[in-house]
């Protein structure tokens, strides 16, 4: 069933952290949380030893575990970064968003309170 849900893009990532000093992935709770609309999300991805970049793709679920948005999917070099996500449009409820990089996942909850 398609979904007509308006989405404020707000820049989608910005690197927080010039010198690489990332050890492991890392997926930091959405500050606020509980959140309405907004919410900042944090994660780090490590050097590997290459120095190649990840594939890196951060998306949002709601309960039923469909995927409501895609914040990020691309190539990122070793850092730490922050989307910052706008819910305009979305019902108040638990959603979940999930790291993936690699063979590494990770997924945590987060609480839209309208």
């Amino acid at each position: 069933v398609p979904r007509s849900i308006a989405f404020e893009q707000l820049d989608p990532v910005t690197s927080v952290e010039d010198e690489i000093s990332v050890n492991e992935f890392e997926l930091d709770q959405n500050y606020p949380n509980p959140f309405n609309p907004s919410t900042k999300i944090k994660y780090s991805i490590p050097l590997n030893m290459k120095r190649e970049t990840s594939n890196v793709r951060l998306k949002v679920y709601d309960v039923l575990g469909n995927e409501i948005k895609t914040l990020v999917n691309e190539e990122k070099p070793a850092g730490t970064y922050e989307v910052k996500w706008n819910a305009t449009g979305l019902p108040s409820g638990i959603y979940f968003y999930n790291l993936t990089a690699g063979s590494f996942s990770i997924t945590k909850k987060m609480i839209l309170l309208k």
